[in-house]
């Protein structure tokens, strides 16, 4: 059952749910105790920031665009 409480946790994170969210489904009441035993599971928030401010922006002028 831990195994597949983990799996669900970290399928909604994966896919952006927030922790505020995420804890109310695991029945927390703290959503800052969520996030101290889910946070490794966290996507990484690199690609993330750059998607928004390009988002916002687009992507820099004259700078290449990562590859995957």
């Amino acid at each position: 059952m831990h195994a597949l409480r983990h799996f669900y946790a970290s399928s909604l994170l994966d896919g952006g749910e927030s922790i505020k969210a995420l804890a109310s489904y695991l029945g927390h009441a703290d959503p800052g105790f969520t996030l101290r035993v889910y946070t490794h599971l966290m996507p990484a928030s690199e690609e993330r920031t750059r998607n928004a401010i390009d988002s916002l922006f687009g992507p820099a002028a004259g700078v290449p665009e990562p590859r995957p």
